[in-house]
């Protein structure tokens, strides 16, 4: 594993953003069956989620946290030097849509611009590629944008994701200032296949629409998220716990160190089985995914926002992050964030107008 740490990086602002479309687990009484859907409830903890418009993508609502964070953090733009976004939503095939924010945001040419591909593991993962960025680099501010929206990946046929995963961005700013931030990345490429999208990308640019039958009637196509659920529960259960206490070991912490641990929104299940084992009480471990459900590379700043958006005392909080699943790749990250840089989670119906090329003249902008 990757072990990283920085004395002079700290993240100073976290905002997120949710699409205003609320879906409710019980609208699929009747697709489902009403017996099926509370069982899933049940087990998962998902009683709603969040969905997008045709439209509107992670970066819209990326755009929308991170203008919300420079306004209530009063940043200069010409001060930000790296915009890192992290998806598997992206806009377009190509450009990278961070080009895209980075227009929209109206930041200076001098600022170095990138998407980085990842989902759950996105958060962790991207703290520490900008954070690395800045620290080699005369960059004071950087800004990470995560987002996700995996109700455009899944098919509604298939009970076992379409009440599951919602939509969400997030933005996070990062500064040079005195402060420590560490933690540890790990991958495991054996298992690519165990949360993939077959089709749609140039390994299977035509593969044919036509569904598939899964297990309990489940339908899905080539172009929809396909989860070997049990593969990724044994995976998460297995890893994670390991890893953060190694994280521990290496940081020369315990358990009762940190003030808050915020986990990736698998499920609840998932969620109770992580408390068990790092013998973590669920006041420690708050929850946000029976709101918004699964909502992958934004789940963990989403989560900030909701615990501690509206907390009115100001205190920094000493706390533990983790992401996990997609790729296989995971990780830790441990610092600290003062409340007042945590701001509440907005709803949002606005998409990018501009960015939606169907002629010629779309694209010449005429």
């Amino acid at each position: 594993m990757a072990y990283f740490s920085f004395d002079n990086i700290v993240i100073t602002g976290v905002a997120s953003a949710v699409p205003k479309q609320v879906v409710k687990a019980e609208s699929y009484y009747d697709a489902f069956g009403k017996e099926n859907v509370d069982k899933f409830v049940k087990m998962t903890g998902v009683k709603e989620v969040r969905k997008t418009s045709a439209f509107q993508t992670a970066s819209d609502l990326g755009y929308v946290a991170a203008e919300d964070l420079i306004a209530k953090k009063n940043v200069d733009r010409n001060d930000i030097g790296a915009l890192v976004f992290v998806t598997h939503s992206t806009d377009y095939r190509r450009p990278a849509t961070a080009c895209v924010l980075h227009k929209r945001l109206q930041l200076s040419k001098d600022c170095v611009a990138f998407d980085v591909g990842l989902g759950c593991s996105a958060f962790v993962y991207g703290a520490q590629v900008i954070s690395s960025i800045m620290a080699n680099s005369d960059i004071q501010k950087g800004l990470l944008i995560v987002g996700e929206t995996m109700s455009k990946m899944v098919n509604e046929n298939d009970k076992s994701s379409a009440m599951l995963f919602g939509d969400g961005g997030a933005a996070i700013l990062f500064e040079k200032k005195q402060g420590k931030m560490s933690g540890m990345l790990c991958s495991d490429g054996e298992g690519y296949k165990a949360i993939i999208v077959p089709a749609g990308g140039f390994r299977n640019m035509n593969a044919l629409k036509e569904l598939i039958e899964f297990e309990e009637g489940n339908q899905k196509t080539l172009y929809d998220a396909w989860m070997d659920g049990s593969k990724v529960f044994e995976f998460t259960i297995r890893t994670v716990p390991k890893t953060i206490r190694e994280y521990m070991e290496k940081e020369g912490t315990e358990p009762d160190s940190y003030d808050y641990y915020i986990m990736h929104q698998a499920n609840q299940y998932i969620h109770k089985q992580l408390q068990k084992r790092l013998k973590m009480t669920a006041e420690k471990m708050p929850l946000c995914l029976d709101r918004y459900g699964n909502t992958s590379a934004a789940a963990i700043p989403l989560t900030l926002s909701d615990a501690f958006g509206n907390d009115a005392a100001e205190k920094d909080i000493n706390m533990i992050m983790s992401g996990f699943g997609v790729g296989l790749s995971w990780g830790v990250l441990g610092t600290s964030i003062s409340t007042a840089d945590i701001f509440p989670v907005i709803e949002t119906d606005d998409y990018f107008e501009e960015g939606i090329i169907n002629s010629k003249e779309d694209w010449k902008g005429e």
